[in-house]
């Protein structure tokens, strides 16, 4: 019974073995292409990632080449003759070139781009407030005092960050249009948001003392140490 026993299991060993090479010989094509396919998608996207690096570093090369012109003039004009691939790099481009039409006196051409850069919808958000803000700054004095605060106050929202400096803006029309209690109000609580930066406070709280009010946080001048209230 011993050597019976173990002879059938010798032959349902090789009939399985048998069974195994046949499905191998049948659907071992399958396994070999989806090794294939792994490592050739492994592959694919290794080479698409250099290529993405490599032409952004491209990219920020000529950015640097086109800044380095001795006329504004002369930058704006290299600046919009680039023609990155990825729309990211293309706002950049036009708000640089926007700068450097603004130094140049090319202001017509300076809204324009940046016009073009706030209205671009396949662009994140920060690009395009980034534009907006800069064309209220450049529009400046053409557009009513109404037309600014508006243009401002969408940039102040959940996730903006260019929230603070908005408001500092929103201030200074405040102080323009006569609202002097509402421009401190606006000011105090800007120099106490914990995001705001150490410039932007100083910006606030001096424009907090020149409007005849008095800080609530403590005030840092020419880097002496803080002075609180009433003392």
């Amino acid at each position: 019974m011993s050597q019976t026993d173990s002879f059938i299991e010798e032959v349902t060993e090789e009939v399985r073995r048998d069974r195994l090479f046949a499905l191998m010989r049948r659907y071992g094509w399958i396994a070999i292409l989806a090794v294939l396919l792994l490592v050739g998608g492994a592959a694919w996207n290794e080479w698409r990632k250099a290529q993405n690096e490599r032409a952004a570093q491209q990219t920020g090369d000529a950015m640097i080449a086109a800044l380095q012109a001795d006329a504004p003039e002369a930058r704006a004009d290299a600046l919009a003759s680039l023609d990155p691939e990825s729309p990211g790099a293309q706002a950049v481009a036009a708000l640089l070139a926007a700068g450097e039409q603004v130094d140049a006196g090319a202001h017509d051409a300076a809204i324009d781009g940046l016009k073009a850069v706030s209205e671009r919808s396949d662009l994140p958000l920060v690009y395009r407030q980034v534009a907006l803000f800069k064309l209220l700054a450049v529009q400046g004095r053409n557009l009513s005092p109404e037309e600014r605060r508006e243009g401002y106050a969408s940039l102040i929202g959940p996730g903006s960050q260019l929230r603070l400096l908005a408001e500092e803006q929103l201030a200074l029309i405040d102080v323009e249009t006569g609202e002097t209690g509402a421009a401190v109000e606006r000011l105090q609580a800007i120099a106490q948001d914990d995001g705001a930066t150490a410039g932007l406070r100083r910006r606030a709280t001096q424009l907090i003392v020149a409007l005849g009010a008095e800080p609530e946080t403590p005030v840092r001048v020419n880097g002496a140490a803080p002075a609180t209230n009433g003392g």
